[in-house]
Parts: structure tokens; sequence; C-alpha cells
């Protein structure tokens, strides 16, 4: 039991309820995610405006520290749904962003298998035409793909972040899965993009 106290002390749900008390505390979530976030944030607004969104993202995570749902213990999805929504308020970042970074080389995540959607947004052929893709996609369903192919979430994660249920998101995910396919097909996307037919995100049988 002493080992499970003591990993239950270093919890994000633990730092969080430590902050309420002692502020100080709270920037070790800083310490602990924000390289992550800000790699994934600059992919989607690019270098010039991912700064602001990852100074206003904990800035907004701290100001609403006491309303965090402490049965979490990972603060990671909670912090990108709020660097998702300020994203959403960079439109024009996020279009130029993703033209000129979908073929930049992507973070490994925890296992090569997880990453196959990754390898394929990364390509560096038809880089343009993707981005046209993925902008013309619906924005629950492009923050649903970037956040698996980009941040690595499981689907669990994703539910969590977007305020929304585990089915919803295999629904949004196998959707902007099809978009791409379909583009593939139609020749507007190089076959190097298409996404793969499997349906079950390798990170969310960890959950």
């Amino acid at each position: 039991m002493g080992g499970n106290a003591i990993n239950y002390v270093n919890t994000d749900s633990a730092v969080i309820r430590r902050s309420i008390e002692t502020p100080a505390e709270f920037g070790e979530l800083f310490v602990r995610h924000a390289a992550v976030l800000h790699r994934y944030v600059v992919r989607r607004v690019g270098e010039s405006a991912a700064d602001d969104v990852l100074s206003d993202t904990f800035l907004i995570a701290f100001e609403r520290r006491d309303k965090f749902d402490s049965q979490w213990t990972d603060a990671r999805p909670w912090l990108f749904g709020i660097a998702t929504n300020l994203i959403r308020k960079h439109h024009h970042d996020e279009t130029r962003a993703l033209k000129a970074l979908l073929a930049a080389p992507r973070e490994i995540g925890p296992t090569d298998d997880d990453v196959a959607i990754g390898r394929r947004l990364d390509a560096e052929r038809s880089v343009a035409a993707l981005s046209k893709v993925l902008r013309r996609m619906p924005a629950r369903d492009r923050d649903t793909l970037l956040l698996f192919a980009w941040a690595g979430l499981s689907y669990e994660e994703i539910a969590q972040t977007t305020n929304t249920i585990v089915g919803t998101v295999r629904s949004r995910l196998n959707r902007a899965k099809r978009t791409l396919r379909e583009a593939t097909t139609t020749g507007a996307i190089a076959p190097e993009l298409e996404v793969p037919d499997g349906r079950v995100n390798p990170v969310a049988q960890r959950t």
C-alpha cells in the first residue's frame, strides 16, 4: 500500500489539489506537460502563435484548477481540451501551420504501431493538398484526428479532452479517416497519406 500512496501523492490530480492552498505547486504541471503541449500547438498554429496559446492554456488551467475533476489522475486531457479551444481562435494561423508543418518529423509516441496514422499525416508529399482536406473537415472531426495522431491520446483521453463519450470519439475518428481515404481514392492526396483501416487505437488499450 505504501507504494500506491506515494504514486497517488505524485499524480497530477494531487498536485492540482495542493495548488488550491499553495498556488506555487501548480508549476509542477507546467514542468510535466508544457513540452508535449507546445509541440502539439506548434503543429496546429505554428511557432508564432504557439507560445501565446501555451501561456493562455496554463493561465486558464490555473484559474480553473478548483474545477478540475479529481477522479482523473492525469491532467493532459484537461490541458489539451483548453488548448484545443484556444486553437480554434487561431483559424488563419492553423491553416498556414498545417501546410508548413505536416511534413515535419513527428515526435514518436508510445510504440511504433501507435503512430501509424501520424506517420501518414507527416508524409512529405501532398502536404498542401492534405492541409486542404483537413481544413474542410468539421472542426470536431479534425480535432479528434489530430489529438489521436499528433498528441497520442487514447480514445478515453480524447473523450475527456472534448467533453464527449468514447463512442462519439470513435465515430469522429472513423469519419475523419474515411474523408482521408476518399481524398486518396480521388487523387486529391497521395496514396502514402491513406489512413489504415484499423479502428482500434493501440494506446486506448492501456486505459
